[in-house]
């Protein structure tokens, strides 16, 4: 499954979550280390959901980009 995650810049580094998995969130250094981390969360909350019998929350979020005029 692909599930859309979103990453911010902070102060210290970068942090991630994704809007389809509540309470599923990451950090890293950098970029490609926070969307590692965020893998690796994703499939540690979904073997959570498995062993407590709660459903899998399927993939639901899209992301699109809107162009505006900063003038």
């Amino acid at each position: 499954m692909k599930y859309l995650i979103v990453i911010e810049q902070t102060a210290t580094g970068f942090s991630a979550y994704s809007p389809d998995l509540p309470g599923c969130v990451s950090t890293g250094a950098t970029r490609e280390e926070t969307e590692q981390n965020m893998r690796e969360a994703i499939e540690f909350h979904l073997d959570g959901l498995r062993l407590e019998g709660a459903p899998i929350p399927l993939p639901a979020t899209v992301s699109s980009y809107v162009e505006v005029s900063a003038a």
